[in-house]
């Protein structure tokens, strides 16, 4: 029949163009000219335009699909994403073989060691050999779902040989240099901020919401890990290496075994140099005990597992000269200067800028306009300047004195006793009011996607806000008159002021720039009082009280409280419909004191976080995963792979009405 013959040759299609996608971009051996490529995938789509019944989610057609709406839904991963500790020297180094071997006892580890890529942490999920998800590490527990976006990378597959009903792949997502060097030379050229180093990059390029973009930034991925899984047998980290290669995953080459940390050592420093001459940026190296099962007797703490370590390089350093120092003011009203630099290529990227932290900084380095200086970047990231050369002077360089007035607004500035900063204490400094404006609508306060710092300045200077409350006033024809807006990108952004109201109490605590109130106290003062109006009447006796604020961040709050202008601007974003509580807290009780549990399945009367928080509350601990441990398995509907394993092992399994009963047991 002539229509088997067509559906037949769609799959013969679909098969070749995977095999050679992955010999061009995985093994970079291309075996078929561009041409006869893509001669084959346009008769692809000649077939599929033919039959859309036939489109199925692993065509290498689907690699790019339609524009994101309404930014990027959240998952919770099956297995927490956990970071590593780090060290710096040899010494750490041998302190955290001696740990391991002392854990061990007489068994002694195999080490494997990896290349630390420089990007962004990604959790693939495949169901029965397809590509279904892809979600960012976010907090390792809940991630952003950026599936659309991960599509668009050539060396992940869409498919993989793998009866798994359920596997997740992890690794990371990163911009090669060649692909970044390209990407910032277009952006200068379009007058746009380059990109600060590759993973800046690759984060902004997997955050996008049209996969167009995102496909066009080259982005490529290298596989390292699982997460959960549901009927594979992988017994060490070599053997999963070998696995994923097997898979036609893209798996760094740079790797090897060895049996003892002296030669971990030795190849460590192998790569002090040769780190430059890599196609990709890397800061580091990853130890892990190379055993599956010594791994599962070594355990994780509550955030990095005890099993693994990233050796991480000493910053790169380099000379340059100090052109100027200019200075800029912060939402708290600090004057912060920076030193302007002739241009210098360090760890990958070109430096112009450097941070100079305080006036008692540039005294105590004595550094000079026209100095002669040597820069770093701390953590691979940020440019700082250690110090200058002095052997390298002229004579005609000069002392740097801080402005006795805002650059903001100048008005007088001011350093209080005991303080480092210097500060403008205007509250109607217009510099000061775009910082806290800039702050308070940035992903993790209120994260209202599209008011970024131009569009700020740009409200600021047409008088159309005045502080934070008025966002909630704006209106789409005032948008409209903004540059680079039109009626599209001015519903979007209303939609996403309408979406903040709802964050919660915890994040607008953080988003008001209470100082010393970072996310950790904000949950913290959230969780306590539960509204805005509780925490502003709270003594500073009550506020010292709860646990992990002190009287620091207590002063700070009251103070803040106090003050009318902050009162009217509470009542103002109440006004506006803006939550100024926080989630009810589930009662706390012993009912689940020991068990340690696994919530696998949708829950119909509670989202995954309160279960698992219902849990906590009560003595219990949640896990990603089953294993030996598990004692209580909570299955909801259409439960997955840990309720296979679940009854394999023989743990007990609950439904959710039984769950919720065990919940109110006192």
């Amino acid at each position: 029949m002539e229509q088997d013959k067509t559906y037949d040759r769609l799959q013969e299609l679909k098969e070749k163009l995977d095999f050679y996608s992955y010999q061009y971009y995985t093994l970079d051996k291309p075996t078929i000219s561009d041409y006869d490529y893509d001669m084959l995938y346009r008769e692809l789509e000649t077939i599929e335009g033919a039959h859309p019944e036939w489109i199925t989610a692993d065509s290498p057609t689907q690699r790019v699909g339609h524009k994101i709406s309404g930014g990027f839904n959240k998952y919770t991963h099956d297995r927490p994403m956990l970071s590593l500790g780090d060290v710096f020297n040899d010494d750490e180094l041998r302190e955290f073989d001696r740990r391991v071997r002392a854990d061990l006892g007489e068994e002694a580890p195999q080490y494997v060691v990896e290349l630390k890529i420089d990007g962004l942490a990604i959790n693939l999920i495949y169901e029965n050999g397809i590509f279904v998800r892809g979600v960012t590490r976010g907090d390792g527990i809940v991630g952003e779902d950026v599936t659309a976006n991960i599509r668009t990378i050539k060396t992940i597959p869409l498919k993989i040989n793998s009866a798994s009903p359920h596997l997740e792949i992890r690794g990371e997502v990163y911009m090669p240099v060649s692909a970044f060097d390209a990407l910032n030379k277009q952006r200068v050229e379009d007058e746009l901020e380059p990109f600060a180093n590759p993973r800046n990059a690759a984060a902004g390029s997997l955050r996008q919401l049209d996969p167009q973009i995102t496909a066009q930034r080259k982005l490529s991925f290298f596989a390292y890990a699982v997460g959960g899984t549901a009927g594979i047998d992988i017994k060490s980290q070599e053997e999963l290496l070998d696995d994923l290669k097997a898979f036609r995953f893209h798996v760094n080459k740079e790797h090897k075994t060895f049996d003892n940390m002296e030669e971990v050592i030795a190849f460590i420093h192998t790569w002090d140099k040769r780190r430059n001459t890599l196609p990709y940026a890397t800061d580091g190296i990853v130890v892990k005990v190379n055993s599956f099962a010594q791994q599962e007797r070594l355990g994780n703490t509550v955030k990095i597992p005890k099993w693994a370590i990233a050796y991480k390089f000493p910053p790169e350093r380099a000379e340059t000269k100090v052109l100027g120092i200019s200075v800029t003011v912060g939402r708290t009203g600090v004057l912060t200067p920076a030193a302007d630099l002739e241009p210098v290529r360090l760890a990958g990227t070109t430096v112009k800028r450097a941070t100079l932290h305080n006036e008692d900084y540039i005294a105590e380095k004595d550094i000079r306009i026209g100095d002669t200086v040597i820069i770093q970047k701390a953590g691979e990231i940020i440019p700082e300047v250690i110090g200058p050369v002095p052997a390298a002077r002229t004579g005609a360089e000069e002392i740097f004195v801080m402005p006795a007035r805002c650059p903001g607004c100048g008005e007088p500035v001011v350093r209080r006793e005991g303080e480092a900063a210097t500060r403008c204490v205007n509250p109607q400094c217009p510099a000061v009011i775009a910082e806290k404006v800039a702050h308070f609508v940035s992903r993790d306060a209120m994260n209202i996607d599209g008011l970024g710092s131009a569009i700020v300045r740009q409200l600021l200077e047409r008088r159309l806000i005045h502080d934070v409350a008025d966002i909630y006033a704006l209106e789409k024809d005032e948008l409209t008159v903004l540059d680079g807006f039109g009626e599209k990108s001015a519903d979007n952004l209303l939609q996403a002021v309408e979406e903040s109201k709802h964050v919660g109490l915890a994040r607008v605590l953080f988003a008001l720039g209470i100082r010393f109130v970072g996310a950790k106290a904000g949950r913290i003062l959230a969780n306590r009082f539960g509204s805005v109006e509780a925490l502003a009447d709270a003594s500073l006796e009550e506020l010292t009280a709860v646990d992990e604020i002190g009287p620091r961040i207590a002063e700070s709050v009251r103070a803040w409280f106090v003050n009318t202008d902050n009162q009217d601007l509470v009542r103002r974003l109440g006004a506006a419909g803006v939550d100024l509580t926080a989630e009810k807290k589930i009662a706390e009780g012993t009912s689940f004191s020991g068990e340690i549990v696994v919530l696998t399945g949708r829950l119909e009367t509670m989202s995954r976080k309160e279960a698992q928080r219902a849990v906590e509350n009560r003595g219990g601990k949640c896990t990603g995963s089953v294993t030996g441990k598990t004692t209580l398995v909570v299955a909801g509907t259409e439960p997955g792979s840990k309720y296979e394993k679940a009854q394999a092992l023989g743990t007990p399994v609950i439904s959710e009405e039984e769950f919720v009963a065990w919940l109110q047991r006192e």
